[in-house]
């Protein structure tokens, strides 16, 4: 397991058995991608980065779909003009990587403005020769010097 990050060694544990510094990176380099495609409404980028079976867990606890993702992004309804991230760690275990995200998110969803600072954790698959691909996601509020800081 290779762990790059802030997260005390109790909480999520490190070593390398078995990944390397190089599939961290790759990893770290795919969930930067993501979110420059979030931000820039990057439908053809999300595409490739998104498997098709992703479960992603709203604030609110429902449920979407790639689809419902792509659909958001390609009709305008949600439109990103900041995503700051203050901290990413990574996890790599295997074929398998969790990414932790915690930052700022500014934009409009329906027509209505929204700034919130979140934590994102972002389960991937590595799929072969296209790479990272992200299979379940969640995202919850984090308020400002909350115990989620690390």
């Amino acid at each position: 397991m290779s762990y790059v990050g802030q997260p005390s060694d109790d909480v999520l544990g490190s070593g390398t058995g078995g990944a390397n510094l190089a599939e961290v990176e790759a990893l770290r380099a795919a969930e930067r991608r993501l979110q420059r495609a979030q931000l820039g409404s990057d439908v053809e980028t999300l595409d490739r980065l998104i498997d098709d079976r992703l479960v992603f867990t709203g604030p609110d606890g429902s449920l979407y779909s790639k689809q419902d993702d792509l659909r958001v992004h390609r009709s305008g309804r949600q439109s990103m003009t900041r995503v700051e991230e203050e901290d990413l760690s990574v996890l790599v275990v295997g074929g398998t990587g969790v990414t932790w995200f915690l930052g700022t998110l500014e934009g409009t969803l329906a027509g209505q403005p929204f700034l919130a600072r979140v934590r994102y954790t972002r389960t991937w698959i590595l799929d072969g020769d296209r790479g990272w691909r992200l299979i379940a996601a969640h995202v919850s509020p984090a308020e400002r010097g909350a115990a989620t800081d690390g």
